[in-house]
């Protein structure tokens, strides 16, 4: 996830973006010829009328023309490829190049003017040091402009990747809880009409909420929490013998979440808390503390155990999943397998 970090810095960064954006090309161009051509233009070259201009401008044309071939030819070629020792040997080279070129060049326009003029050393010196510079400047822009695009690559990736396996958590748990919803329905046809045509009315809400309401990235709690609510009611109609509750705890209004990130534990709690003999109960507690989500899930156990057939623990590992997902070090999930209860406490930092 550092990557998405670096990228959204990225974007909100102006100077960054003139640097790397194509659109910005023409633009970068421009600065950097007119930035060079200020710089060697107040440059002191100890030339006399025209002879100064006419050097100072053989000098820009010399350093640009090898700017542009480092940058377009040396790093992509050979700096790009991990062609180190290439790239030293055509900088060296380039450096000689600049050295003969740029020495015949100021005897040409010396002899063409008619002047003299000591060729020092340290006027060498002082060119190679700002060849030197502009060459590693030009260089960590293509190196930094080559980052930033492999960054938004790896961001572009990494949310397709993400996205497109979020979609297929969701597919895998809305199946699941339509066959248990719609297994309830049909056991109440035949004992109970009447209830089998409120389970099938809230049904129907239950299934707008999950192809409409759930397709948004996020939804609101309260709706989230009406969800579960419509989902243990129905439980309650098709056993006599189960309680519910949903207390609600803190400023709990207007905060959103991701859809369907409780009815996973909530539907395994209904699943496994069975009891033909006993009372059977889910507790489901929500609080808002300190900009800190609490959800508590617990619910009864039955004292002779069903059978399992294995497929038990998907819901889970689906929901677990999710949360690595959506909340990368904002949450915390706590199961508790007890004797009598199982409780799931769930933290999520808002």
């Amino acid at each position: 996830m550092g990557s998405i970090n670096r990228v959204k810095t990225f974007n909100n960064d102006i100077i960054l973006r003139l640097i790397v954006e194509p659109r910005y090309k023409v633009l970068r161009h421009l600065l950097l010829i007119i930035v060079l051509g200020i710089a060697f233009y107040n440059g002191k070259m100890d030339f006399i009328g025209p002879a100064d201009i006419y050097v100072k401008i053989s000098i820009l044309l010399i350093v640009l023309s090898l700017l542009y071939l480092n940058m377009y030819w040396l790093v992509p070629k050979l700096l790009f490829k991990d062609n180190y020792f290439g790239y030293f040997l055509w900088s060296v080279g380039l450096f000689t190049l600049a050295h003969v070129v740029g020495y015949y060049s100021r005897l040409f326009i010396i002899n063409y003017f008619g002047q003299t003029y000591p060729i020092k050393e340290q006027n060498w010196v002082a060119f190679y040091l700002i060849f030197a510079v502009l060459m590693g400047a030009s260089a960590a822009v293509k190196l930094f402009q080559r980052w930033i695009t492999d960054s938004q690559r790896i961001n572009e990736l990494e949310t397709a990747t993400i996205q497109s396996e979020l979609e297929n958590l969701k597919k895998q748990i809305n199946p699941h809880f339509l066959f248990n919803t719609l297994n309830n329905a049909n056991v109440l046809i035949h004992k109970d009409p009447e209830k089998a045509s409120q389970v099938l009315m809230k049904l129907s809400d239950l299934l707008r909420y999950q192809l409409y309401d759930s397709a948004r990235g996020k939804i609101f709690l309260s709706s989230e929490i009406h969800f579960l609510e419509d989902f243990l009611n129905l439980e309650k109609i098709r056993r006599d013998n189960f309680d519910f509750t949903i207390t609600q705890e803190g400023p709990l209004k207007g905060i959103e979440i991701a859809p369907l990130l409780f009815i996973t534990f909530v539907e395994n709690a209904v699943k496994h808390n069975i009891d033909a003999e006993e009372r059977s109960f889910v507790y489901i507690f929500f609080a808002v503390v300190a900009k800190e989500l609490n959800f508590h899930c617990i619910n009864s156990k039955p004292r002779i155990k069903a059978k399992r057939n294995g497929s038990g623990g998907l819901g889970l590992a689906n929901v677990k999943r999710r949360l690595e997902l959506l909340y990368p070090g904002r949450h915390q999930l706590r199961i508790m397998d007890n004797t009598e209860t199982f409780n799931v406490h769930l933290t999520i930092k808002i």
